[in-house]
C-alpha cells in the first residue's frame, strides 16, 4: 500500500427535502384543508478516526463526497425520510485543514473519535404549516435549506511512541528493522526513505510504536533534499531518538544541523525529550568513539549512548533508554476498538 500523508476533498453535507403542497381529499370531508407534509433533513458529513489505518491513499482516488438529500414531504402530513449521513473514516492522527492550510478544523488523536464535521440543510415547510384563521388554503411551501459544502485538506500525523531523526545515512532505517517487524530499505547512499515507517518494538515485555522519517540535511526547512515535510510524523512523539553516524567526516556538526533543522520547523521538536547514540560504532576504533562521545556530551548536556544497529552492539542499552523515556504503557487511544454504528462508509458518488 503506498503512503499518502496529505489529500484535498470536496465535501457537501445534504439539502433538506422540499415540502410538500397537498390538500386533504376524503369523503363526507369537502373542507379537509392542506395536509402537505415537511421535508426531510438532508445527510450530515461524520468523520470517523478509526484503527487499522495508516495512510490516506483512499482520498488520492475519490476526492468528491456528498451526503444525500432529503426526502420530499406528502400528503397526509407525511414528512419527507432524512438523508442518509455520509461517514468518512480517517488514520487516527488525521488533521483537517481549511483550503488555505491556515487553520486546524478538526483533530483526531484517538480510536473512534467523532465528530459531525458538516450539518445537513433542513427540510422545507410543507403547506400544512403555514394555515392561519386567515390564510386556510395555503399554497406555498419551503424548498429546504441546503447543505454546507466546501474545499478542506486531511494531513496525516502518525502517532509514534519514538520518532528517528538524523542526517540521511545516519542508520535510522538498519535500527528500525532491527528492533521491530519493519522493512525499511537500506542503502548505501542518501535518501533511501523517501516515506515515513512505522514498526512495532518489544522489549522487556512493553510494545512501543518507532516512526523512521526521511533524513534531514542542512537547509531542510527552506526545501533543501525532500525538506522538513515529514517532521509533521514526530510531532506527537513522546521521545526523539537523535542517531548520528560516528564514521562521517564531522559527527558533532550534522549533530548541530539537524538538531537546527528541528529548531527552525518549530511545533516543539527542539524541546521535545531526546536520547542521543552514535551509531555505527563497529565501523570506528574505540579510542575515536570515546572522544567523539566526550565532545558530544559536552556539546548536548546529556548523555550520549554507543549503538550498531547492524551488529547489535548496544541496542539492548539504547532500547532500555527508550523504554525509560517512553514512560507509562501507551495510551487506550491505540488498543480501543472500531465504534459501533450502522451509519455506512463513504462510497464514492
Amino acid at each position: 500500500m503506498h503512503f499518502l500523508d496529505q489529500a484535498k476533498i470536496f465535501l457537501r453535507s445534504g439539502m433538506g427535502g422540499t415540502g410538500a403542497v397537498s390538500f386533504r381529499r376524503e369523503k363526507f370531508m369537502e373542507y379537509g384543508g392542506p395536509d402537505g407534509g415537511n421535508g426531510g433533513k438532508g445527510g450530515d458529513i461524520i468523520f470517523v478516526a478509526v484503527a487499522g489505518l495508516n495512510t490516506l491513499i483512499d482520498f488520492r482516488y475519490t476526492q468528491h463526497f456528498r451526503a444525500p438529500r432529503g426526502a420530499g414531504g406528502s400528503g397526509s402530513n407525511r414528512t419527507g425520510a432524512g438523508g442518509d449521513d455520509l461517514v468518512i473514516r480517517v488514520p487516527v492522527g488525521t488533521q483537517i485543514l481549511s483550503d488555505d492550510k491556515e487553520h486546524v478544523l478538526a483533530d483526531f488523536t484517538k480510536v473512534g473519535e467523532r465528530k459531525i464535521f458538516m450539518r445537513g440543510g433542513d427540510g422545507g415547510r410543507g403547506n400544512a404549516s403555514y394555515k392561519t384563521s386567515t390564510n386556510r388554503a395555503p399554497r406555498q411551501h419551503g424548498s429546504g435549506w441546503p447543505g454546507e459544502e466546501m474545499y478542506v485538506w486531511l494531513r496525516l500525523k502518525l502517532l509514534a511512541d519514538v520518532g528517528l531523526v538524523g542526517l540521511p545515512n545516519a542508520g535510522k532505517s538498519t535500527f528500525i528493522n532491527a528492533v521491530s517487524n519493519a522493512k525499511a530499505k537500506v542503502g548505501a547512499y542518501p535518501f533511501t526513505t523517501v516515506r515515513p515507517q512505522l514498526g512495532v518494538a518489544t522489549h522487556k515485555g512493553r510494545e512501543f510504536v518507532v516512526a523512521d522519517i526521511p533524513g534531514l540535511i542542512e537547509g531542510a526547512a527552506d526545501g533543501a533534499g525532500i525538506g522538513d515535510r515529514f517532521l509533521g510524523h514526530i510531532e506527537r512523539c513522546r521521545v526523539l531518538l537523535h542517531l548520528v553516524d560516528v564514521s562521517e567526516d564531522n559527527p558533532v556538526e550534522g549533530y548541530e544541523i539537524v538538531c537546527e533543522e528541528l529548531a527552525a520547523y518549530g511545533e516543539g521538536l527542539e524541546d521535545k525529550p531526546q536520547v542521543i547514540a552514535l551509531n555505527k560504532i563497529d565501523a570506528v576504533d574505540t579510542k575515536i568513539v570515546a572522544k567523539l562521545k566526550k565532545k558530544l556530551e559536552k556539546i548536548s548536556g546529556s548523555e550520549v549512548m554507543l549503538l550498531s544497529g547492524a551488529s547489535g552492539e548496544g541496542l539492548e542499552a539504547v532500547l532500555d533508554k527508550l523504554l525509560e523515556a517512553v514512560g507509562p504503557a501507551s495510551d487506550e487511544a491505540r488498543t480501543s476498538d472500531d465504534p459501533e454504528g450502522e451509519e455506512t462508509p463513504w462510497s464514492p458518488i
